[in-house]
């Protein structure tokens, strides 16, 4: 392991302290063109196409056509080679918003930029959380919504508990989207088709008389869902918001 700025060792495994910068990648493996790059892009193409099991040691080989064992060389382990992938299609965090930028909306884009990449790769969400960030990206989206915070007058611990309270609803928002869209490809029909035939059934086994909140609610026709796909997204958030900016006025009030 590779001694950070602090001259302690890290603790991280070889992959991530290359990404870090902490220590030299192998720039020349047992086949001409190996690399941490082409591995990892493997394992995300391999990802995209098949879902995130379809990515092991002994798969990423064969699409390179290479040994497995000569992907240890540059990857310790099926682990660290998740969080390489992560890292790869996190990319940085968006443009910093403009001086002046209010804290509702700085932190309400950061959560959409959040979204917006989870949607894109949805595999990312099965992918185990086994620690706080630790690579470049992870900790540059980390630093970019505490700066958001900055200015509410909230301490860091308060400042840390919302952050992990909205990345945790963005997370989950985009992991119910993934579980729907999963469902949706294994039947063989449309999402709106899905969901008629789950009102259906379930007008057939929900009796008014018993479960008359369910009942007026498929009635109403809510399951067919809002014309708007960011519906629940921006009246999760905006909910979250508002009690955070409850919270930083009682803060303003008791320090005044």
């Amino acid at each position: 392991m590779t001694e950070g700025q602090d001259g302690e060792w890290t603790g991280l495994p070889a992959g991530i302290e290359a990404a870090w910068g902490l220590r030299e990648r192998p720039a020349k493996g047992p086949k001409p063109g190996l690399s941490v790059d082409r591995i990892v892009a493997a394992a995300v193409a391999l990802a995209a196409a098949e879902g995130l099991g379809a990515v092991s040691m002994g798969r990423v080989a064969k699409e390179l056509g290479v040994s497995t064992m000569s992907l240890y060389r540059y990857v310790d382990a099926k682990d660290e080679l998740y969080i390489l992938m992560q890292e790869e299609v996190m990319g940085p965090p968006p443009e910093p918003p403009a001086p002046g930028t209010g804290w509702r909306e700085a932190i309400t884009a950061w959560a959409a930029a959040q979204r917006t990449m989870f949607r894109r790769h949805l595999w990312v969400l099965r992918v185990p959380i086994s620690g706080p960030p630790a690579t470049p990206n992870s900790v540059a989206w980390w630093e970019q919504g505490l700066a958001a915070l900055a200015d509410t007058g909230l301490g860091d611990d308060d400042q840390l508990s919302v952050i992990l309270l909205i990345s945790g609803f963005v997370r989950n928002e985009s992991l119910l989207a993934a579980d729907i869209a999963e469902a949706v490809e294994s039947s063989g029909v449309g999402a709106e088709e899905v969901m008629r035939r789950y009102a259906t059934t379930l007008k057939r086994l929900a009796h008014p008389e018993r479960y008359p909140s369910v009942a007026r609610v498929l009635e109403a026709k809510v399951m067919d869902g809002p014309d708007d796909p960011d519906y629940a997204f921006v009246f999760g958030m905006e909910r979250i918001l508002d009690g955070v900016e409850v919270m930083i006025e009682k803060r303003r009030r008791a320090g005044s």
